[in-house]
């Protein structure tokens, strides 16, 4: 008779910004959340300590300076290089990119995901809403027809794809996410679209690479699907 598997471990880091959404969306689907606070608690002498990551949503200075201050920066980066599924929110994708084009001073990134960000690009706190947005990618299903229902809240943009990566979302034409791409594969500026916006069958067969980094907050709307997604790819 087959064991049951363990419910998988997720870290949400938990140093500042909005814990507490992301984990109760984990919980709700079966996983273990660890807050993430120390480095102790993703990694030991034996190894990584939990089976998925998440960087939340934020003010994205003060979350490098905190990872910079705990001595946390360069062994989450190290565990993120070597393959733990990662999904960044917000502030979260900031942390994850390669460049901070309009970085408050002193500030850096973990460099795991070859795009470049600009901070705030979508307006102050007032102007937040709600949208509908196509993923181009296979396992992200949201509940609206397909599209991920995400609130938009001092969002960041994608300002440049690299090779390393490609994008996966975009919302008036700009692009707010983006994710690894395969080594040799499918990176590229942006996912193709049919005319009335609908990710186009090529792309809708692309999956997920192991870090992914997102401009908004499915986690305030209690749509799964990038949680969900992020779950999968746990070994």
């Amino acid at each position: 008779m087959t064991e049951p598997r363990s419910a998988p471990v997720v870290g949400v880091l938990a140093l500042q910004g909005g814990v507490s959404e992301h984990g109760d969306v984990l919980e709700q689907l079966g996983a273990r959340v660890v807050l993430v606070r120390r480095e102790s608690d993703f990694a030991g002498a034996d190894g990584p300590r939990i089976d998925a990551l998440v960087l939340p949503g934020g003010e994205s200075s003060a979350q490098d300076r905190l990872l910079r201050l705990f001595d946390m920066a360069e062994g989450l980066r190290s565990i993120i290089t070597e393959g733990l599924p990662t999904l960044g929110t917000c502030a979260g994708l900031v942390l994850l990119s390669r460049e901070v084009r309009d970085a408050a001073p002193s500030q850096r990134s973990l460099d795991v995901l070859d795009v470049a960000v600009r901070r705030n690009a979508l307006g102050p706190q007032l102007v937040s809403h709600e949208v509908d947005i196509a993923v181009d990618a296979a396992e992200v299903i949201g509940r609206q027809d397909g599209r991920v229902r995400a609130a938009l809240i001092r969002a960041p943009e994608v300002l440049s794809v690299g090779i390393g990566a490609r994008a996966i979302c975009r919302v008036d034409g700009r692009v707010l996410g983006a994710t690894t791409a395969a080594p040799g594969g499918d990176s590229d500026a942006g996912p193709e679209r049919d005319t009335d916006g609908r990710i186009g069958a090529r792309d809708a067969r692309r999956r997920l690479g192991t870090v992914t980094g997102i401009a908004f907050h499915p986690e305030l709307t209690g749509d799964a699907a990038f949680h969900r997604a992020l779950l999968a790819q746990v070994r």
